[in-house]
């Protein structure tokens, strides 16, 4: 029998209960990595004892502040294994989970504006064919034919010489992915607890037993850390240290427009991605601020640079206007790889340093690290993602794919 507390209001999407005494497993973090990996511990392992504990309220961090951008054209084998499954995944979810979260298949194109730009491009192109993942490369006539708005002449700082393309690549509704999966854990018999911080950890040696909240302990089997940017914060509680860094990472929205752009276009070289939300807002946003950082905020330098590369590439972008702009807390690795796998604690499980690639890979995320949690031992999609590669040198280095934020 559910002990879930009866909904405030018959609309509410999920229930809102006590934490337990105990739970045969606790996710921390209520984001979408979380949520995803609650789900799939209960519907593909059987595990519905368990508890998902945010600190504030539930997908309040990176899983609102991000521009919600999904593709898998990643350059080496690992990557582009675990990013095509999670698209792959992310096509059949609304289905799956009862729930249209407004994922729009609109394709993403990637610029490139100099030679070295689109060499690099054309192998990413071919090796992304090789892994099965759909790429094509186009020529700036091309391009302009795909997004008009778009300014391909040679005259500017950082002429567009072409382009990747990935036509399933799109955007889906960030927050709608959080409510949808809350609403399925729910059903199953996941504890979703808001306000819930994570204060410290119960040990027995070196094997975790419970959690300490300012809620209360809560004793369990299994932990899985699923917050991002503070990542790092939890596993010195835990005692041991993340090979991440947290960095803040802006975006903003402009004023509501008519449709005027199709697709979705990034540059890494001038750093700058725009897509346009279903609503009509402009969606833009570029790299990290350079400094370490918790703070949800960033430099304004950053948006100034921002925004004079969108101007030069979208001409047509110089009469909108800046409506709000927020940041959130990426948790980087030097390999701009995530970390998905066992830790030094045993019976404590890391899901983290996804960077600017946290959103895409929410699904493949949530089942690779429940199936991890689960059996004790990491799917072969998070395999090669574990933290041991940092002291082997096994290293999946991602910064030509993943070095703008997106």
């Amino acid at each position: 029998m559910s002990t879930h507390q009866l909904p405030e209001h018959p609309d509410f999407l999920w229930h809102n209960p006590e934490p337990k005494s105990s739970y045969d497993a606790v996710i921390v973090g209520g984001g979408g990595h979380g949520l995803a990996t609650a789900y799939f511990l209960a519907k593909n392992h059987g595990m519905t004892n368990i508890a998902v504990l945010e600190k504030g309220w539930l997908a309040g961090g990176n899983m609102a502040r991000n521009t919600t951008i999904i593709r898998s054209n990643y350059l080496w084998d690992e990557s582009a294994a675990i990013y095509e499954h999670a698209l792959k995944l992310w096509e059949i979810l609304p289905e799956e989970l009862e729930y249209d979260f407004l994922f729009s298949q609109r394709g993403v194109m990637n610029l490139a504006h100099t030679l070295g730009d689109v060499r690099e491009s054309i192998r990413r192109v071919g090796a992304n064919k090789l892994n099965g993942v759909d790429a094509e490369w186009l020529e700036p006539d091309q391009v302009k034919e795909l997004c008009p708005i778009l300014n391909i002449s040679d005259n500017i700082r950082y002429p567009v010489m072409g382009a990747t393309y990935q036509p399933r690549a799109g955007i889906a509704k960030h927050d709608h992915v959080a409510w949808a999966f809350a609403r399925k854990c729910d059903e199953l018999g996941v504890d979703i607890i808001q306000n819930c911080e994570v204060t410290g950890f119960l040990k027995d040696g070196n094997r975790v037993v419970g959690v300490k909240t300012n809620r209360g302990t809560i004793n369990t089997e299994k932990v899985g850390l699923c917050a991002a940017g503070h990542s790092s914060v939890l596993a010195e509680m835990a005692g041991f240290r993340l090979p991440i860094q947290s960095h803040p990472l802006q975006a903003l929205v402009s004023e509501l427009h008519e449709p005027v752009h199709p697709t979705v276009v990034m540059s890494n070289h001038v750093h700058v991605y725009v897509s346009q939300a279903h609503k009509g807002e402009l969606v833009m946003g570029a790299g990290v601020d350079s400094y370490n950082g918790y703070g949800q905020r960033g430099s304004f330098h950053v948006i100034e640079h921002q925004m004079a590369a969108a101007v030069e590439l979208f001409p047509i972008f110089a009469r909108a206007h800046v409506l709000r702009t927020w940041g959130g807390i990426v948790d980087t690795t030097l390999d701009a790889s995530p970390i998905v796998g066992l830790s030094p604690v045993e019976n404590m499980f890391v899901n983290c340093g996804w960077g600017t690639g946290g959103f895409k890979g929410t699904p493949a995320a949530g089942l690779t690290f429940a199936h991890t949690i689960a059996t004790g031992t990491p799917h072969k999609l998070n395999k090669p993602f574990a933290l041991e590669r940092f002291e082997t040198g096994a290293l999946i280095d991602e910064h030509g794919a993943a070095a703008v934020a997106h």
